[in-house]
């Protein structure tokens, strides 16, 4: 048994949490939805809002906001005074208000929730067992493009909070040796590769993607006026032979990798250097688990390792830094710079051995 201390009544307390999480969560998510938060959210400055002002305001019957109200309070979600007047507590207000936890809850919500009854078949056969609850493919990429407007808007805006926000100041050490060829792997929908010819008029972008996300991507390229900058070509990772042409100055490859199991990994790095002359630059940008400073942070990639197992592909997971640069080794390449981008992300510069 673990030493760590705790008193057998907090531990049995929070065993109960873990027990009825998902009672919490989905309170939350309906609170939320209906517009219960925000209601009380904007009485809270008056002092709080009684359960009858509530149904009044919201259309929600006094019954269901009681049992839902009930175990938010429990939850801390929210709180009642003497005079049975509700505010919203600061658990509460991130729930609503803030942008990260609100991209997770919608991406647990619409994407990983049903998914996650399945994660132990998924354990035992190393197949995404869940993913039969939004679709039949192989992996969720090859139905991105084929999820509902909802659940693209949930996978879409989690995927980007976790990445777009380190790309400005990516941008610099990309084109400090000013690059005039780059190919993007795993473009997703081309928002990289759209900064980048923004960013320097002479670049020219080949983005390798999935042909549905590839389609996504040269759309919007196209829309940017990018198109005769910005090409691409489909390409699975999977099959056994993917290639990639030589030529390129830098390959980028932006929380791609992870999406992978360590021997695919290898596969698509040996692709890579073999593209790759002395001086082509390979830039890796992850979110490694070893190497986040808060422990909400850690969590949330610990999380996504679970998404990854129950419904993306079955055998992929959030690395740490330390398997990373024992990949990068083993396929002959150097890490010449390893950089923090923003809060959660690292970049590794790496080089063909000569």
């Amino acid at each position: 048994m673990s030493k760590k201390p705790m008193k057998a009544f907090d531990a049995l307390q929070e065993a109960q949490k873990i027990a009825f999480a998902p009672f919490v969560f989905q309170t939350t998510v309906s609170l939320r939805n209906l517009g219960v938060l925000d209601f009380i959210f904007e009485h809270n400055t008056k002092g709080g809002v009684t359960i009858q002002e509530i149904s009044k305001g919201t259309s929600v019957s006094e019954y269901g906001l009681g049992v839902l109200l009930e175990i938010a309070e429990s939850a801390d979600i929210v709180c009642k005074d003497e005079a049975n007047k509700y505010e919203l507590t600061k658990i509460g207000y991130f729930l609503s208000y803030n942008q990260m936890t609100s991209a997770n809850i919608n991406f647990t919500q619409d994407i990983c929730y049903q998914g996650l009854y399945h994660l132990q078949e998924a354990i035992e056969t190393g197949k995404p067992s869940g993913l039969k609850e939004l679709g039949d493919w192989p992996t969720i990429y090859e139905g991105l493009s084929q999820l509902t407007s909802k659940e693209q808007k949930s996978w879409f805006d989690f995927d980007h909070y976790y990445s777009d926000e380190i790309f400005e100041e990516a941008l610099e050490t990309v084109f400090k040796k000013k690059p005039k060829l780059l190919y993007d792997i795993g473009g997703n929908t081309g928002k990289f590769a759209n900064l980048c010819c923004a960013y320097d008029d002479e670049v020219a972008v080949h983005i390798f993607d999935l042909p549905g996300q590839l389609s996504k991507a040269l759309e919007n390229a196209k829309n940017k006026g990018f198109e005769n900058r910005i090409s691409g070509t489909e390409i699975d990772w999977l099959s056994d032979n993917p290639t990639i042409p030589s030529g390129a100055d830098t390959i980028w490859m932006s929380q791609f990798l992870d999406c992978f199991s360590k021997e695919e990994i290898l596969k698509i790095l040996k692709v890579a250097v073999n593209a790759m002359d002395a001086d082509t630059e390979l830039i890796i940008i992850e979110t490694y688990t070893d190497r986040q400073k808060y422990g909400s942070a850690k969590l949330t990639l610990e999380a996504t390792s679970l998404y990854f197992t129950a419904l993306a592909n079955g055998n992929s997971k959030m690395y740490t830094a330390e398997e990373f640069k024992t990949l990068v080794k083993e396929v002959g390449m150097t890490i010449e710079a390893d950089k923090k981008v923003g809060e959660f992300h690292t970049m590794f510069v790496c080089k063909r051995n000569k």
